[in-house]
């Protein structure tokens, strides 16, 4: 992950040696975009603290969820489902020909894999929580690098799933690649950006047995960067596909629902997105 993060980094600083002169310009255009998304992400550490609990799972894994595009005609073009898949949505406006600086929401899911083996480090004792909460006693007791395997009847279920959502300020540098000879609404961009916002995900956690699929809360910050390519197909629509990569920090998930019981995360992440978008205002020719 911090891989693809480099390379971000070097797109961001470089100059586009393939940029051409544009037939217009870009300043004062607002657009809009909507679209799907499949995200991954690097294993990480969780802590969880309570009453009568204190430790940490180190290296776990997560996926995403995808829907699945066998339900393309019931979900992704139903109106009052778009927002049950993995979405992007933003919104932005070119402040010069070249810079549009965007506000908008990613969407993606995190699932803890169920039944996977990791260490632990830290003390859970038989009675946690308040109300209290028995604890199963193979959990009980104190741990150092231990194994534990992630019974989510027992001892712990989490995921993101509705979900991981990231909203963010971007700005982002556009840079024009190609223009249609005899076409010039049919265009190609090269683009690099940078974003920071916060973590507002809703988390199903279920920790020794109890716990519910919380509201919505901040419960930390992000930041990404970005490089992908711009289709102008018409003189008002475009399609858009970027790579993006991300750092996310979590400082307060919700466990069992009890107050003093909360979680703590960091999360590497990257992911692709292909969207749909609209321009508004008025396409002015370059002198």
């Amino acid at each position: 992950m911090k891989t693809v993060l480099s390379l971000l980094l070097f797109c961001l600083t470089s100059i586009s040696v393939f940029a051409q002169e544009e037939v217009y310009s870009r300043k004062g255009e607002a657009f809009v975009y909507w679209g799907y998304n499949r995200s991954t992400y690097t294993n990480s550490d969780i802590h969880f603290m309570g009453k009568g609990y204190d430790f940490t799972l180190y290296n776990v894994i997560a996926k995403d969820a995808p829907t699945p595009f066998s339900e393309v005609t019931s979900t992704y073009i139903n109106p009052s489902l778009l927002s049950i898949p993995q979405f992007n949505f933003r919104g932005g406006y070119f402040i010069n020909d070249h810079w549009a600086i965007s506000l908008g929401w990613d969407h993606m899911k995190y699932v803890a894999d169920d039944w996977q083996t990791v260490k632990m480090t830290g003390t859970i004792s038989p009675i946690v929580s308040s109300p209290t909460i028995i604890v199963d006693p193979q959990y009980v007791g104190t741990s150092n690098n231990t194994n534990v395997v992630l019974n989510p009847d027992r001892f712990l279920h989490l995921e993101h799933t509705d979900g991981f959502n990231y909203a963010a300020v971007e700005l982002d540098r556009y840079d024009r690649l190609w223009t249609a000879k005899k076409a010039k609404n049919l265009s190609l961009d090269w683009l690099v950006g940078a974003g920071v916002g916060a973590m507002i995900p809703r988390s199903d956690v279920h920790l020794f047995s109890v716990g519910a699929n919380h509201y919505w809360n901040v419960s930390g910050y992000g930041a990404s960067l970005k490089a992908g390519l711009r289709l102008d197909f018409s003189r008002r629509m475009f399609f858009q596909t970027d790579l993006k990569g991300g750092f996310s920090r979590l400082n307060a998930i919700p466990t069992t629902g009890q107050d003093g019981d909360y979680a703590q995360q960091s999360i590497w992440w990257g992911e692709f997105y292909g969207v749909l978008g609209y321009k508004f205002g008025k396409i002015k020719k370059k002198k």
